[in-house]
């Protein structure tokens, strides 16, 4: 009786094992085993690209020996048991924005069977160069506004640790001269003298002009302003030199100049090298051919910007808030232009925001404000509502003269003008279809 069930069970497990072989779908040896031929595609067409041989080849007639040289390239990218067909399609666009492929041509080392995969890549012609144009700085309001860069050969800068006024000079020029219509370095405070004059024989329009102190807390000093000069009255006053900051910022308002100081105190020394050459002519550390004003340029120079009376006041104003970041506004502003100082920054010389209502100043911030240093603002554009801006960057030595050139932008907002690889022929689509030989 046992041997019959036992039978019986044997029966019934054949019967289910030949039912399941008849229904069960079995994966092919190549999708068990085989190369993932969509991942295969997509790296072997990245890599001829990144060798340049896609970008020199789909552009070209199908007659030329680059395909040849393609072809080999294909043929030593991939396993020996892989076959391929390349297929390159031109991209156009009609005028109700729908996009057709069209080929251009094709290339293949055999033909496939049921089971292949492929990936595309979009390759763009080496003939085409993206350029910009910047608008020029006052062009939506029909200003000429030039760029004035103090690149005085008789002065000294200091707190910009690392370089020179002059070589600062040279490289301001180079990052924001696409931006204005004229661009004119003043090389001697012989020159600075004419530009607070407003002479004639100076080149460029000295109304509404952007005038960059490249010299740190530093600012060169005609000789005419110094002590015995024929403008000392301007100048040097009750032994000391606040007076000329006060009119470096009375000229400003006068003149609707923007005055940038690029980095730490502004206005903190008075410098020429040709005038003070007295062993004690210094600012303490070394720096020769300077004097110091201290905290008092500062505030004669806003007072002088405000059109307040000339009044000589020592105190310091500026916090040291330390690592700042760039606010939201300034970060859109980066990318826009193209400019990528370090998005951290340390404070040591930020100004405080009572400033704005002492002296009437609106500003235009770059840095979120250090919530241990809630009323000191890092560093901003400060506009007077009657006329004349300060640029103070307030920010430690060593300077980067990419956070003035920001500070400038984000405050006259000049539009960049870009090409786009939208052309006809510009682009086309590459396809790389795999499929694996040997098995079923």
């Amino acid at each position: 009786m046992r041997t019959v069930e036992v039978l019986f069970v044997i029966i019934i497990i054949l019967g289910a094992f030949i039912i399941a072989t008849q229904f069960a779908v079995l994966p092919s040896p190549r999708q068990s085993f085989g190369t993932n031929l969509r991942e295969l595609s997509q790296s072997t067409l990245e890599t001829l690209d990144g060798k340049g041989v896609l970008t020199e080849t789909v552009f070209k007639g199908s007659s030329d020996p680059a395909w040849g040289d393609l072809k080999m390239a294909l043929s030593a990218s991939l396993p020996p048991n892989v076959v391929y067909n390349l297929s390159v399609y031109d991209i156009s666009a009609s005028a109700g924005g729908a996009i057709t492929y069209q080929l251009a041509n094709s290339i293949s080392d055999a033909g496939f069977g049921a089971e292949s995969d492929s990936a595309s890549f979009m390759v763009t012609s080496p003939n085409v160069t993206f350029t910009e144009d910047p608008q020029k700085v006052g062009e939506s309001t029909g200003q000429n506004i030039t760029l004035y860069i103090l690149n005085c050969n008789d002065a000294n800068g200091w707190w910009i640790t690392g370089y020179t006024g002059q070589s600062l000079a040279s490289d301001f020029k180079d990052l924001l001269s696409p931006y204005f219509t004229s661009t004119i370095l003043i090389n001697s405070t012989y020159q600075l003298r004419l530009l607070l004059e407003n002479s004639t024989s100076l080149e460029g329009t000295i109304q509404n002009a952007v005038v960059v102190n490249t010299f740190g807390e530093a600012v060169p000093i005609p000789a005419d302003y110094c002590q015995g000069g024929s403008q000392q009255n301007e100048g040097y006053e009750g032994g000391s030199y606040a007076k000329f900051c006060y009119t470096l910022g009375s000229k400003t308002q006068q003149y609707n100049w923007t005055w940038v100081s690029i980095v730490g105190y502004p206005v903190y020394y008075v410098s020429n090298t040709e005038v003070f050459t007295d062993p004690d002519d210094h600012n303490g550390y070394g720096i020769h051919g300077m004097i110091q004003v201290g905290p008092a340029g500062l505030n004669a120079f806003l007072r002088g910007l405000d059109g307040d009376p000339y009044v000589i006041s020592g105190t310091g104003i500026t916090g040291s808030p330390g690592d700042v970041t760039f606010n939201s506004e300034a970060l859109e502003n980066l990318n826009y232009y193209g400019i990528y100082p370090d998005i951290t920054q340390t404070a040591t010389r930020a100004l405080p925001d009572s400033i704005l209502t002492d002296y009437q100043l609106t500003a235009t911030e770059l840095f979120i404000r250090q919530p241990s240093y809630p009323n000191y603002i890092p560093a901003a554009t400060y506009k007077h509502t009657g006329g004349g801006v300060l640029t103070a960057i307030g920010l430690t030595r060593i300077p980067d003269i990419r956070v003035a050139a920001l500070a400038l932008l984000m405050y006259y907002r000049p539009t960049v003008y870009r090409s786009e690889f939208g052309a006809s022929g510009t682009s086309r689509l590459v396809t790389l279809q795999l499929g694996q030989q040997g098995g079923t």
